[in-house]
């Protein structure tokens, strides 16, 4: 088989399915993107673009954590990946197991995430109403709205305060809000 087989296929043209090299492009990206990066945001940052399977993902993901390869740090009341010295090497040694067509679409996806967070993609705006403010937080991705949210004030010195603390960390907030929705209680 041909080496340079990637020059033949469209990145689109193959899905991911090696538990493997889904483990080292994990650590690859996190070593990549050096910034802080919570499950839900590296959930829909890898799977999000339909090229590795979630449930594949959460198989890769879980098994680094019980290897010892990735831990939580808790940051701010926050729970941020990080690596540890050996998945960090892992990804440095091991990244031509993944073909570059696969690592380059979920850098891109990585990048285009948090870029979506922090830019013009981003509004919060402050409504006065007759009794109290509303606060409304909406972020997009092109014409679709990723998160449309309002939330009440009593006042406009309040409405100011959580508009402050809202645009201080866009990405943070919308991770917060999508950890708090998707966190799953059942207990059996």
């Amino acid at each position: 088989m041909d080496k340079n087989f990637e020059k033949y296929v469209t990145p689109n043209m193959l899905n991911l399915t090696d538990k493997y090299a889904i483990k080292i492009l994990i650590c690859y990206f996190l070593k990549q993107i050096d910034r802080p990066v919570d499950r839900n945001q590296l959930t829909e940052i890898i799977t999000g673009d339909g090229v590795i399977n979630y449930f594949l993902f959460v198989e890769a993901l879980d098994e680094l954590f019980e290897n010892e390869l990735l831990y939580l740090n808790n940051t701010d009341g926050k729970s941020y990946i990080e690596m540890s010295p050996l998945a960090n090497q892992t990804a440095e040694e091991f990244k031509g197991i993944v073909p570059k067509s696969f690592r380059d679409k979920v850098l891109a996806a990585g990048l285009k995430f948090f870029a979506r967070l922090k830019s013009g993609d981003v509004k919060c705006e402050i409504e006065e109403k007759s009794k109290g403010a509303s606060v409304r937080f909406v972020c997009t991705d092109k014409s679709q709205a990723l998160i449309d949210l309002s939330i009440y004030a009593p006042d406009i010195t309040q409405a100011q305060m959580i508009k402050e603390k809202i645009m201080s960390d866009p990405a943070q907030f919308y991770s917060r809000v999508l950890d708090f929705v998707t966190e799953n209680d059942d207990k059996s």
